[in-house]
Parts: structure tokens; sequence; C-alpha cells
């Protein structure tokens, strides 16, 4: 979706006659909605100087100028495009506009500037970054840009901005940017021009403008194979037994789906560790491999983030990021606008979205509209926020509202948790979420231990870690993560005085699942749910205990900045006991999900000494059955270096 397109003859006439702005207000009006004419009138001291800029004799006549290109599946706007020939090649020019009159250099972070907007100063991409990640995304969707091979040439202009000595701008730590989309400032307007002259040769009367505007939405060949090398020899997403089977299934009703009139969605319910995340992954990169428009969605931005980081080395991540969306990205996607999405962690979705939690009517009914086919993989054991409302019944009704069809699965098999269905009934059972026959199975070998000292426990898991850097510690959100705080390792958020035991957040710029440095910080429910490791170590805080017999929950010990239970005060003030009954719930959901997120075994340290005690007995009563293979043999309470 374009704002205003014309050719640079009439683009300069609209704004020497003062035309621009009404045109622009009453295009984004038609074509966006509400907005404002102080809001559109911010621009047009960029158009002012972009109108100076193309008032060159040599810039033909009949070169096309857009302003405000809606990338597809994206909510980023290129500022201002520029198309036409050098005589043997299409050429299109992407302009990112900025007001900005000083940076500062972010040393330690890449492609990062520091600059004040909005009131306060703020860390943002580096203009020929963004330029070229614009680029880049088009590039990567665009089927006319890829079959009529036109070229895009990003470049980013700060006409306020007046360059010194050493300027932090353009200083060597942007260098690879810098040379991928040139920054031009203050007084360089004939570089800007040089720059423009250089691919515009020829008008072509918005042509090239029409094809990118209207290209279809497929991924390049180039993004297809580097997902595919993604899952190539990867052990973290191979695919065994029922996954593969199911996985099969799915793939073959989302192609199906696809070509039929008929919108479809598939809900598939499983437990910790059935494989949904892995076969989720699995279709993306073979739906996207059919050609098709495909996103892989999950509210949980830990999940999202370490797949698309997977990716580097054979590409940069900013090509794929776009394939990987927060649950609150469709509030205005049109009818079956994508071919497939596909939702894991759907017992996350949120009714509305936006920050301020202001925007849309129901992330579930928003993601069957958005695509032809919706694929959710869901654990509703697995909500953990006051916030999280996805349930089988919400995609049942909105599939009906939808006039949808419907499909329904169930993985049963666990695939985390060194295959036991066991060990997760057991702990549901010690937890007190439910009362199952495994009061005292414990199934097939995991190796699962209670620490009466948190630094033994940590030492074990630094000692795994350097097998494989699939090892982390994980806590309760018992504790403050104070904002300040929040890059620096030195502070210890979590601290244990009476153990002289303190240990850190994980880092919030940094991909703590997969950072070699993080297994000395621990991870909370939000940084480490729809993840997996070989091993975690959990410290349990004073929301959980025991007493008189029971293991009880405390809501009160929650960290203020923990989010989770938001308006719990509220509740319990208008009905306290549902509002007991809502917290206990999502306390011992949290406790389950960060215990059943190690494949192959699980230590736990719990502040409260009797609670330790309880899971202790709970132990020494549970019966391990001998695996296969003898050395295997084992039994659940240990007495070896690490154990207690």
């Amino acid at each position: 979706m374009i704002i205003y397109e014309s050719t640079k003859t009439d683009f300069v006439s609209d704004v020497i006659n003062e035309e621009l702005v009404e045109r622009l207000y009453h295009s984004y009006r038609e074509k966006i909605g509400r907005t404002s004419k102080q809001e559109i009138k911010s621009w047009e001291n960029s158009l002012q100087r972009m109108s100076n800029v193309m008032q060159d004799e040599d810039i033909p006549e009949d070169a096309s100028v857009a302003i405000e290109f809606n990338i597809p599946n994206t909510s980023k706007r290129v500022d201002f495009l520029i198309s036409g020939n050098n005589g043997s090649q299409d050429h299109v020019i992407i302009i990112e506009l900025k007001q900005w009159s000083e940076v500062e250099k972010v040393e330690e972070q890449d492609a990062i500037v520091s600059t004040y907007v909005g009131g306060g100063k703020r860390p943002l991409p580096h203009p020929s970054y963004q330029a070229w990640s614009y680029a880049a995304l088009i590039e990567d969707f665009n089927e006319n840009v890829q079959e009529k091979h036109i070229s895009l040439n990003p470049c980013a202009y700060l006409h306020n901005y007046r360059k010194e000595a050493d300027d932090p701008l353009t200083d060597a730590h942007y260098q690879e940017h810098l040379d991928r989309a040139p920054v031009f400032t203050k007084g360089e307007i004939s570089k800007l021009r040089s720059f423009i002259k250089k691919y515009i040769v020829h008008g072509d009367d918005r042509h090239l403008i029409y094809e990118i505007e209207h290209g279809r939405i497929r991924p390049s060949r180039s993004l297809q194979d580097s997902l595919s090398s993604m899952l190539e020899g990867n052990e973290e997403f191979r695919m065994i037994d029922e996954q593969k089977v199911f996985y099969e299934q799915a793939y073959q009703l989302a192609l199906e789906g696809v070509q039929s009139e008929q919108k479809h969605v598939m809900a598939v319910e499983g437990g910790p560790g059935t494989g949904k995340s892995v076969m989720a992954v699995h279709l993306l990169v073979n739906l996207i491999n059919r050609g098709l428009n495909v996103l892989y969605v999950s509210k949980n931005s830990a999940p999202r983030t370490v797949y698309a980081s997977r990716l580097q080395g054979t590409m940069k991540k900013t090509h794929i990021n776009n394939l990987f969306k927060g649950s609150g990205s469709f509030t205005k996607s049109e009818l079956n606008e994508f071919d497939v999405i596909v939702v894991d962690e759907a017992h996350r979705l949120n009714e509305k979205s936006g920050f301020y939690g202001n925007q849309g009517e129901n992330q579930v009914k928003e993601l069957i509209n958005a695509a032809k086919f919706t694929m959710f993989f869901i654990d509703e054991k697995q909500r953990v926020t006051l916030k999280d409302i996805g349930s089988m019944n919400l995609i049942e009704q909105y599939t009906k509202e939808a006039g949808a069809e419907l499909i329904t699965g169930k993985l049963a098999s666990q695939f985390r948790c060194d295959g036991s269905e066991a060990y997760i009934a057991w702990l549901e059972d010690t937890l007190g979420i439910r009362d199952t026959a495994n009061k005292n199975d414990y199934g097939v070998d995991y190796d699962f231990r209670v620490y009466e000292d948190p630094h033994r426990m940590l030492r074990h898991i630094e000692e795994l870690n350097k097998r494989n850097n699939k090892s982390r510690m994980l806590a309760g959100y018992c504790w403050e993560w104070p904002v300040k705080q929040r890059k620096d390792t030195a502070y210890k958020d979590i601290t244990l005085p009476e153990y002289d035991f303190e240990i850190s957040w994980n880092l919030s710029d940094s991909i703590w699942a997969i950072d070699q440095e993080s297994v000395a910080e621990a991870g909370c429910i939000h940084t480490s749910q729809g993840l997996e490791f070989d091993y975690v170590g959990v410290i349990i805080g004073p929301d959980l205990y025991f007493e008189n017999g029971e293991v009880k929950t405390d809501y009160t010990k929650r960290a203020k900045s923990d989010q989770s239970l938001r308006g719990i005060k509220k509740m319990a003030k208008e009905n306290p006991i549902k509002a007991q009954q809502v917290a206990d719930d999502i306390i011992r959901n949290t406790y389950r999900t960060l215990m059943t997120r190690g494949q192959k075994g699980c230590f736990i340290f719990c502040t409260d000494p009797e609670l330790n005690a309880y899971f202790q007995e709970r132990l020494r009563k549970a019966t391990v059955y001998e695996n296969l293979s003898p050395e295997y043999s084992k039994v659940a309470e240990r007495n070896d270096e690490y154990g207690n």
C-alpha cells in the first residue's frame, strides 16, 4: 500500500503549491484510517527537503515518486521511493528520511545509535541499517522484484544533521551498514542527487512503483535455502515417531487447505515436549519452500528470537525476522492475507493487543481471519498469566464464526523429560495440580534432583553446560528485575542471604537461551517458555510453599515487575475466592512449565525448607524403572558429588 504516488514533476508541483499535505491527508484517511493534519504536517519539513533534492534537471521529469510504502506482512513503511532506469537496469531508490540533529554511537551493539526522539534519548537502528533492512524485506518477499530483477538501492537522508570531524553517524563501527546504504546529511544535497542520478537516467512513469505495490508476496529462493539449512543436520529440529507422522498429516492438510475455497483451522493439543514447536518450525520452512506466504507466530518472544538467530551464518537475521511474528500483529490484517499462519504456544494468546492492551478484538479471532489455513499448537495447562486466554473453546468458537472447517488432534507421547509421560504425571501430582496414578510411579529414567544448597545446583548446571551449551538456570518470578540493571550482569537480582547465594536475571539485550555466557544467569517463565534444554536448575521461590501437609501458593510473593498477575489485587477485592483460585493455578502451572524445560533432567532448590523436604520425600518414594540399557539403571535418590 502506498499513500502517495506521482511523477517527479507533479510531486515538486504539489510541494511548491502547498497541496501535498492535503493530498496525503485524504489518501491516508482513505487507505488506512483516522489521522490528523497535524500528524501529516510532521512530514512537511522532510518532504520539502526532498522536493529541493528532486529539482535537478538531470533527474527525469517522468521518474516516479512514492511516499509511505507499507511493506507487506509488516507495520514498516518506506518514507520515500524514486524509480526509473539507467539504460540497462530498472532501479528503485529507497530513502529513509530522518529529522534528527544529533546522534551518539553505541559501541557495544551492532547497528544501534542513540538519539533524542519522543522527548527522551532512545536507542534506535542506524538509519543506513534501517534503509537496507527495508530493501532486504522487499527483495525477500516481493515476487515482482525477484522475477523482474528490479534493483533496490537504499540510502538515508538526515537533512537537519550537520556532520563534524570524527562524526559518530559515520564512525567505522557502522561501516558495514554505510557500505550497503550511504547516509547523506545537511549540506550534502549534491551528493544525494548524484546517488539518485547514478541509477535514474530515464523515467518509468510509475511503472516500477506499480510493480512493487502489486507484487505477490512470495519468499525468495535465497530465503528458502537459508531456512532449509537451519533444519538440515540439526538435532534440535529432528522429528521422530509420532512427530513425523503428525507433521506429514498437518503439512498435507495445510497444502490442501490453501488450495481450497474453504477456510480451514487446525488445533493440535499436546503437553510439554510433544514436539509442538519442532513441528511448527518444520511447517514454516517446508511450506515456504512450496512458495506459500507463511508466518510463525508466538506471543512469547523467546522462541521467535532463538529460531531467527539460528539462521545467522547463512544470512543476516534481518532477512528472516519478518517470518517470526508476535501474536498482536494482526489487528488490521485483511481476510486471508496470508496462506498459512502457524501459531505456537497458542495458550499464551491474549484478548487485546498493543502495549496498553487497547488494540484489536481477540487474537484468536484475528489469527483465524488473517490466513486461509491457521494452525494452533496448544497446551492449556501452560497458561501462566491472567491475560492468557488461548483455549480450545475459543478456537472452536471463532472457527465457527468464520465459517471455517476445524480439524483437531492430540499429541500424547512425550519427547521431553527423557520420554517420560510418567514424570510429568508424577510432577503434576507432586505440585498438587491434579491427582494422578503416578504418586509414586516415576516411570522411565529421568534425572530429577533436590538440592539443599543452591551453589551446588548452579555448579552442576555449569558443568553440564560445558558439554553442548544446553543447560540453564531458571527461577520463579519472585525477585524484582529493575529496569536500570537489566543490562548489568554484575547486579545480582536474585539473592538468598542465608545461603550467601546470588545470581542475575538474564540480560535484556542477549539471547539468553543460546548465549554461551548466560549459564550464570537465571531465566524466568517469560524467557524460557516454548524452549527446551538438556538440563535445568530451578529455584522455586516463596510463592510456592509447604504447610500442614499441603503444597500452597502465595501470589503476594511475586515480584512487582512481573506482569503475570497484573490485575489480581482488583480481582481479589471483587471476588477473593476466584482471585485465589486463578492465582493458585497460574503459580502451579508456572512451576510445571519451568520444571519440564529439561529433556534429560531437572534439578530444584526450594527457598521454603519444608517444600524442599517434601520434594525429597516424594523423590524417595518414587519408583524409577530400569532403562533397557543396564548402564542407565539408577535410583531416584542420589549420593554423588552433586546430589544431597
